[in-house]
């Protein structure tokens, strides 16, 4: 059983890992598109320092704004801290926060590692960036998401069955997907992968063209 300390030490890895990988992007790079639907790698990188650089307060004001729409909220403030931070400001905020104790609500720390790392692959995936999760990071992961987590992301796998080709992990029954379990966890949340990526007759449907 993973303990508590275990997670915050994966999480420490995995943003330490993040912040090597961003101080090395060009310009270029931070203005490519990322996973998440019109977002660049700067937005992407803006939404998960956000809850490292806004206060309590200045997330309740935000949500106000936003008329209590949360995804309209961080899809707005993603947007303009991308354009006013710098990018080496927006790789420091990762850097700096390396240790921060930050838990989504209702997540806790599974779901704080979920989520730097699902944003991670949001960036390296398309910029084909060669960045493996170690096993036991997305075992640790992957126990996390429960049905509610994936109904959130709306993507459709009525029959059928993610299998991983790299550890022993499966999700659902019917025609098989298969392909790693990092690119399977980027399926769970909806997100589209750059062609050659899974295998099976399914896969298509979580392609880009």
């Amino acid at each position: 059983m993973t303990t508590d300390s275990g997670i915050r030490e994966a999480i420490v890895t995995e943003r330490t890992e993040l912040a090597d990988i961003l101080d090395g992007l060009d310009e270029e790079a931070w203005d490519h598109p990322s996973l998440c639907a019109g977002w660049r790698v700067r937005e992407v990188v803006a939404h998960i320092t956000m809850a490292f650089r806004y206060s309590l307060p200045r997330v309740a004001l935000e949500m106000v704004k936003s008329r209590g729409r949360f995804d309209a909220m961080a899809d707005r403030r993603a947007r303009v801290d991308a354009d006013e931070l710098s990018v080496r400001e927006l790789a420091a905020a990762v850097r700096d926060n390396i240790h921060h104790p930050w838990k989504p609500p209702g997540g806790g720390l599974a779901g704080a590692l979920s989520h730097d790392t699902i944003h991670g692959l949001d960036i390296t995936t398309p910029l084909g960036i060669d960045w493996k999760v170690p096993e036991e990071r997305m075992r640790m992961i992957h126990r996390g998401m429960r049905p509610k987590n994936i109904a959130f992301f709306g993507v459709d796998l009525d029959d059928i069955e993610l299998r991983a080709d790299d550890m022993d992990w499966s999700y659902g029954t019917g025609e098989p997907v298969e392909g790693t379990a990092q690119d399977l966890l980027l399926v769970l949340c909806g997100r589209t992968l750059p062609p050659g990526r899974l295998r099976g007759a399914p896969s298509s449907r979580f392609t880009r063209g």
